[in-house]
C-alpha cells in the first residue's frame, strides 16, 4: 500500500522538475540571450566577400586563390609565333600568394591575361620578384583583345623600357610597333623587387617605375579604346628566368 501512495508523488515531481528544465532551455536559446558577433568573426563567416572581389572591376589580386577569370598564352621570341601549346620547360601558376613565371627555356614570352572584365581607362600597379637571372623583361598591359591588339609598357632587367603596340596576324603571329623607349635608374637590377604601374587615359599612355613617373606618351596613330588588362614574362638567350608577381592592381586612373 505504501509503495502505491509514494509512485504518484514521485511522477508528479518528475514532471515539475522536467517542465522547469524545458523552460530554461528554451529561455537559454533566445536570440536576446545569444553573444553578439564581433566583426571579424561576421567578416570571417561570410563566404561572398571572395566572390564580391570576383565580381569587382575594380580590385587588388593577391593570388591567395585561384586565377579564375585569367587565360595565358605563349609566344615564340624567335618566330614571333604564338605557340600551339606551352612549353614544356615552363610552368605559370600560383605559388605561396605569387603569380610565378618559371621560364626554363631560351625566347619564351607568357603572358597572363585577365578576361572577365574590359576596361577603357584604367591603372595597373604590379608588384614583381625577380628569382632568376637579370636577363628578362616584365610587362604590363592594357587594351588587350585577341583581334585589335594590345599596349604593352616593357621593362628589362638591365634598366632600359619600351612601349609597344602590339598585333596579332591572322597566321597567328604578333607584330610589335614601338612607341616610345627609353631608360631608367630606378629599376632596382638583379635579384631583387620592383613596382610598376601603367596609365592607360585617352591617348595618352603613362610609365611608372617604383612610383617615378618615367615616361608619358600620347599615342595618336594606333588609337586602342578599351580591352583587357595583363601581365607578362619574356626570356631571352640566358636562363631560367624566375619572376614572381605578389600583387595587382587594377583601379580607375
Amino acid at each position: 500500500m505504501l509503495r502505491k501512495r509514494v509512485a504518484p508523488f514521485v511522477f508528479i515531481m518528475f514532471l515539475f522538475i522536467s517542465l522547469a528544465c524545458g523552460t530554461m532551455g528554451t529561455a537559454a536559446l533566445q536570440p536576446s540571450q545569444q553573444p553578439p558577433l564581433t566583426p571579424q568573426a561576421d567578416a570571417t563567416n561570410r563566404p561572398a566577400a571572395a566572390s564580391t572581389q570576383a565580381a569587382s572591376k575594380y580590385f587588388q589580386e593577391d593570388f591567395n586563390g585561384s586565377l579564375h577569370g585569367w587565360s595565358h598564352f605563349v609566344i615564340d621570341g624567335q618566330s614571333l609565333q604564338v605557340m600551339k601549346s606551352d612549353p614544356g620547360d615552363m610552368t605559370l601558376g600560383i605559388q605561396a600568394g605569387f603569380l610565378v613565371f618559371d621560364l626554363q627555356g631560351k625566347g619564351e614570352w607568357a603572358y597572363a591575361i585577365y578576361n572577365a572584365q574590359t576596361y577603357d581607362d584604367v591603372r595597373i600597379d604590379v608588384s614583381a620578384e625577380n628569382r632568376g637571372t637579370n636577363n628578362n623583361n616584365i610587362s604590363l598591359i592594357c587594351r588587350y583583345s585577341p583581334n585589335g591588339g594590345w599596349y604593352e609598357f616593357n621593362v628589362t632587367n638591365s634598366g632600359l623600357y619600351y612601349i609597344s603596340y602590339a598585333q596579332k596576324t591572322p597566321e597567328d603571329k604578333i607584330i610589335y610597333s614601338r612607341i616610345a623607349d627609353g631608360g631608367s635608374n630606378k629599376i632596382k637590377q638583379g635579384r631583387n623587387t620592383n613596382q610598376y604601374s601603367i596609365i592607360c587615359r585617352g591617348h595618352t599612355l603613362t610609365l611608372y617605375i617604383n612610383n617615378i613617373m618615367t615616361r608619358q606618351i600620347d599615342d595618336n596613330q594606333y588609337v586602342l579604346k578599351s580591352g583587357n588588362i595583363g601581365v607578362s614574362v619574356s626570356s631571352f638567350t640566358i636562363v631560367p628566368v624566375t619572376v614572381g608577381y605578389d600583387w595587382i592592381k587594377i583601379s580607375q586612373p
